[in-house]
């Protein structure tokens, strides 16, 4: 099993930027999908971003898209979130995580495993 650990977070005032990183250990993830998940309170949690082992290919939610940038690199076994443009409706405990049952650019956090601690992310308006 992979062990992971989000870091990165904090407080941002609205239209800001932040790069979460993801560090991995115990196993490679390069060959796994992996994916970044966040959770407003009193909400669930919710899908944000995934990338496929090479990280050619990525899928966003439709709230992110065009202002968050998933990325990874293998060699460092690390995954990062880079997210421009920050608004309040951001502001989550970000999780990112580990897709050990295939190659699908899954959405689902039923596919996902090996759940970090998660990163505060507080965007101020």
């Amino acid at each position: 099993q992979v062990q992971l650990v989000e870091s990165g977070g904090g407080l941002v005032q609205a239209g800001g930027s932040l790069r979460l990183s993801c560090a991995a250990s115990g196993r490679t993830i390069s060959t796994y999908d992996m994916g970044w998940f966040r959770q407003a309170p009193g909400k669930e949690r919710e899908f944000v971003a995934v990338a496929s082992p090479n990280g050619r290919v990525t899928f966003y939610a439709n709230s992110v898209k065009g202002r968050f940038t998933i990325s990874r690199d293998n060699a460092e076994n690390t995954v990062y979130l880079q997210m421009n443009s920050l608004k309040f409706e951001d502001t989550a405990v970000y999780y990112c995580a580990v897709d050990y049952t295939g190659w699908k650019l899954s959405r689902v956090e039923n596919d996902f495993g090996s759940w970090g601690q998660g990163t505060q992310v507080t965007v101020s308006s």
